[in-house]
């Protein structure tokens, strides 16, 4: 990991909003739901930002999705917009269970499925990141076997159309450094993670920049890590990142997977990796090894892989005390109705993270992106 640069302190105010100081230049701000919260304008405003970890299933506004599916003449289960839309998000910000969370997908990815639809869907994702939120390094994710109407479409045509997607919003958005990682699941038989993992290799000198696997387990059994770590090595071998989708959920199991990713897979990064706030040693292990966590409070509320905004900031707190790595994203903005701007408000309202740790974690996630981001500058 490269170390942040020096940053210039601003003098610090009190605020009530907060138990802990905030920078001056702050200013209370309220959001969509309606309560009041700390933002840092130069975070908001003027500092590029990193996502890192966005799934395009959930990162397509609900409006675009709906034309999209009519264009193809899709049958959705509702003719009304509303109800499409709440059919997709995580309605009214109503928490949701975690396999619940994931049934959101089903309707996002059959929209998605084809050449066209993935296309306008990479590029009005990275163009709207970064007209919204100042977004320049962005590293958006997909199951490309899950948009090809089960092997219906050639998965080839599928991944090239993300990357003429990313090509386009670069042309319109040349400050944007833009990726794409092709997903794994845990529900596939290793073949088909292995053609997923041959695809990625295959197009990495065009777009693609990393792997990752996630997806619910099969039976709710303890998944085994181990028999991907082929995938993973040749993965790395040619020269693409590794993330993977552990510790979000799962308590013991969980845990005990994340300590399986660590000491085998040895990733890049960790999607998730709450549970391990819970357990020194692994902390201790991921710091070693330099492994960043790819942190999505909001998900993990709506989602309950946190009960409440006090375990937000617990979790937080313990790695930022043990030196954990870490950066900060949204997961799917649309479907969980944020933007990375809102996740980096909350973090500062609810005394998680303050101004320079926000900056710290924004830094980081630049310099820990797969593909090589333009020079970002830290300080005030």
């Amino acid at each position: 990991m490269r170390p942040a640069a020096t940053r210039a302190r601003a003098p610090l105010v009190q605020c009530a909003v907060v138990s802990r100081p905030v920078a001056q230049g702050a200013v209370v701000a309220r959001r969509s739901v309606g309560y009041p919260q700390v933002v840092t304008r130069q975070l908001a405003r003027k500092t590029p930002l990193a996502e890192l970890h966005c799934h395009l299933g959930g990162a397509v506004t609900p409006a675009i999705m709906w034309g999209i599916a009519h264009a193809q003449g899709i049958r959705l289960p509702t003719k009304d917009y509303w109800e499409f839309r709440d059919m997709i998000t995580v309605s009214n910000r109503r928490a949701r269970s975690f396999d619940g969370y994931l049934q959101l997908f089903h309707w996002t990815e059959l929209i998605q499925s084809s050449p066209i639809a993935v296309e306008r869907a990479v590029y009005e994702v990275v163009g709207g990141a970064y007209r919204k939120n100042n977004v320049t390094t962005m590293e958006l994710r997909f199951n490309p076997m899950k948009r090809n109407r089960g092997g219906e479409r050639d998965l080839d045509h599928i991944i090239l159309a993300a990357i003429r997607g990313l090509d386009l919003a670069s042309l319109e958005y040349p400050q944007v450094r833009a990726g794409l990682i092709l997903m794994m699941d845990r529900t596939f038989d290793l073949r088909l993670n292995e053609i997923i993992v041959e695809k990625a290799i295959g197009w990495a000198s065009r777009g693609v920049v990393g792997v990752d696997i996630a997806g619910p387990r099969l039976g709710g059994a303890r998944y085994d890590y181990t028999q991907i770590e082929p995938m993973v090595e040749a993965a790395r071998e040619a020269g693409l990142g590794v993330t993977i989708h552990v510790g979000e959920e799962g308590g013991d199991m969980g845990r005990e997977e994340i300590g399986e990713v660590v000491e085998r897979l040895r990733p890049d990064r960790i999607g998730h990796g709450i549970l391990a706030a819970g357990d020194p040693e692994l902390m201790q292990a991921i710091r070693e090894l330099g492994i960043v966590l790819e942190l999505c409070p909001t998900s993990n509320l709506l989602t309950k892989a946190l009960p409440d905004e006090e375990a937000i900031r617990e979790t937080m707190r313990r790695f930022v005390e043990h030196g954990v790595p870490f950066t900060i994203a949204t997961d799917g903005p649309e479907m969980m109705r944020t933007h990375l701007r809102d996740e980096l408000e909350l973090l500062a309202r609810i005394g998680a993270l303050d101004e320079d740790e926000l900056r710290e974690a924004n830094a980081r996630g630049h310099a820990a992106a797969f593909r090589r981001p333009l020079r970002v500058a830290t300080t005030a």
